[in-house]
């Protein structure tokens, strides 16, 4: 369909075919190429932080931040259910119990206020995990951990750029996480980076990208590590496109207020909220829930694709995951916000590259449906 508009399309028309001929001419395409350690060095130093490690997406980044702490058998994870599945695989796999919160039904990030009560003496770590474009309220995490001498892993995958109370997402904790997947605001295709201050996080992190390979002893391996290289290829685009984060950030912003701006008089529509006292929404999406009277979300997402608009589901939360039940986990547990977030939230086309005749179609489409009623 031609005239198709994608739920994202990133902007690549800055430096990035520069920067690509240049790793072709020079032939640096692998992992060791400058590219690699220059889009480290550049990145951690935008978002305060000592040491960034490439790796090659997303997920990686968050199995080697849970390796690296050490969580096994034994330790607890307390994380949001309202999230991907990528934050909960190498808890499980590394034989730890995830304890979930439910979501705050306002910012859809994790309830903060239920954190403490889940604490016990085999919590090893807290995950936070920054939902859509509002981070999570930081401070009150921060205190828990301090006081229970807890680790902290922050994913920070949707909030390259943000901000909390002033201090950049991506700083927080022990290691944090961001991913350079196409909808992310900076993207390498496929990409992800660990931050850390801590030295000895770092080196272990970096060991563990590389299959631990030890100096002198190349081929002689004392613990298991996977191949998460980045290669210099996608360290070049990722350059390219910090180079434009701040233009990126601002262009996110104002999709979000057009948004607003046309869908704040469609009655039944849960629109993001646009701050809270500690940050202003950054709209890494733009997603909304719709009032049950009008079904679910899943009936207006089959209108808007049959009217050429791609859409995309809120996140099934962790705690009805079939192949997590199936481990025995999370019997009888319900948390019900991230559940209703799920069963009447969507979000719409809000990518970088997105046509703004192209948001106001998506839009009053949206409240045509909504006033004539949605039906599957």
């Amino acid at each position: 369909m031609n005239d198709f508009i994608p739920v994202n399309e990133p902007l690549l028309d800055g430096n990035e075919k520069k920067y690509l001929a240049e790793c072709i001419d020079t032939g640096w395409i692998s992992s060791e190429g400058p590219f690699v350690q220059r889009f480290e060095a550049e990145f951690a130093a935008r978002v305060g932080r000592k040491h960034g490690i490439s790796v090659t997406n997303g997920t990686a980044a968050l199995d080697a931040a849970v390796e690296a702490i050490g969580v096994g058998p034994g330790d607890e994870v307390i994380l949001p259910t309202f999230t991907i599945i990528s934050c909960i695989q190498q808890i499980v796999r590394s034989g730890a119990t995830p304890v979930l919160v439910d979501a705050d039904p306002l910012t859809w990030n994790m309830d903060v206020t239920q954190i403490e009560a889940k604490v016990t003496p085999h919590t090893k770590a807290i995950m936070v995990v920054h939902i859509y474009g509002l981070p999570v309220d930081m401070d009150p995490v921060l205190d828990i951990c301090q006081r229970h001498g807890l680790k902290m892993i922050e994913d920070a995958a949707e909030a390259i750029g943000q901000t909390y109370r002033g201090r950049p997402c991506g700083s927080f904790g022990d290691i944090s996480t961001v991913s350079f997947y196409p909808n992310k605001h900076v993207t390498t295709g496929e990409g992800g980076m660990l931050l850390t201050d801590d030295d000895e996080l770092a080196e272990t992190c970096r060991s563990l990208r590389n299959l631990c390979f030890q100096p002198g002893k190349r081929f002689v391996h004392e613990r298991l590590g996977w191949n998460l290289r980045m290669t210099n290829l996608q360290a070049a685009v990722g350059i390219a496109q910090l180079e434009r984060l701040d233009e990126f950030l601002e262009r996110k912003r104002a999709i979000g207020r057009r948004y607003q701006e046309l869908l704040a008089d469609v009655d039944g529509l849960q629109l993001p909220l646009e701050r809270t006292d500690y940050a202003d929404n950054l709209y890494w999406v733009f997603g909304f829930v719709v009032d049950e009277r009008y079904g679910n979300a899943a009936a207006l997402m089959k209108r808007l694709g049959s009217e050429g608009i791609g859409t995309r589901p809120f996140f099934n939360p962790m705690h009805q995951q079939p192949v997590l039940r199936e481990r025995g986990f999370f019997k009888g547990e319900h948390y019900p916000h991230a559940q209703r977030a799920y069963e009447q939230g969507l979000y719409v086309p809000s990518g970088l590259g997105l046509p703004f005749d192209q948001l106001d179609k998506t839009a009053f489409s949206i409240k045509a449906i909504c006033l004539n009623g949605i039906t599957a």
